[in-house]
């Protein structure tokens, strides 16, 4: 059976106003985040998919000599479902990507509900990356689908583009750095949605560190969309 997005319990509230002009889509203000590095991969276990994760298919990981540690699936819905519940995000102000760690790229759109139980997740990641694209349930609008790389020719022209890196010499105020960067135009932030190791895409203007202390993708996802409500005032 199908699965769609939307099968969740709904959850009432105002859908995001989008620009609808190229003009108006390249100007206006917006935080854009990339969640770089994401470990999304099926597995083909008896007769079904699955999305491959350290905690159901060690034996496999094993058996590709591979390190699980670096098999999250986790990382990345645990993000989703911080970055798309944000008010920034339910105010229009939020698009997200992922570029997985096997060069697919993935864009959200901001009505996504994502499933809140991880398995539920897992399977329609697996879909996602089968069909190459999940509607809405009852529509045809696409709220998740694979679009075709590089990743630059999908972000706003111009935009600044930041890798977050706990190991850059460049630690930032997120709120005074969203203030002096991004008062009334675009922005894109870079987060690895990897458990270790940085992630330094080589199309990144610059990398800072948001905090003194190392923090889970999550944590950071949590950190800008708070940083930027401040700033652009919604609340």
């Amino acid at each position: 059976m199908s699965r769609r997005v939307g099968d969740e319990e709904e959850e009432s509230y105002r859908p995001p106003k989008l620009p609808k002009t190229l003009h108006e889509k390249d100007s206006a203000k917006r935080l854009v985040v990339v969640l770089e590095g994401a470990s999304l991969e099926s597995v083909k276990v008896g007769k079904s998919y699955q999305l491959l994760n350290s905690s159901d298919h060690a034996s496999i990981i094993r058996k590709q000599n591979r390190d699980s540690k670096n098999i999250r699936p986790d990382i990345t819905h645990q993000c989703l479902l911080m970055l798309l519940d944000s008010p920034l995000n339910k105010a229009g102000l939020l698009q997200v990507y992922i570029h997985t760690a096997r060069n697919v790229l993935i864009e959200v759109h901001p009505q996504t509900r994502i499933p809140r139980v991880f398995s539920r997740f897992c399977g329609l990641m697996v879909q996602l990356l089968h069909d190459l694209s999940i509607s809405a349930k009852g529509s045809p609008l696409k709220l998740l689908k694979v679009i075709k790389n590089p990743i630059t020719d999908h972000l706003p022209t111009g935009c600044h583009k930041i890798c977050t890196s706990y190991s850059s010499k460049k630690l930032v105020r997120l709120r005074k750095f969203a203030e002096e960067r991004a008062p009334d135009k675009p922005i894109c932030f870079i987060v690895g949605a990897v458990a270790h190791g940085a992630v330094e895409p080589e199309w990144a203007d610059d990398a800072v560190a948001v905090s003194g202390y190392a923090m889970s993708a999550a944590g950071v996802c949590a950190k800008l969309t708070d940083a930027f409500e401040e700033v652009w005032g919604v609340h």
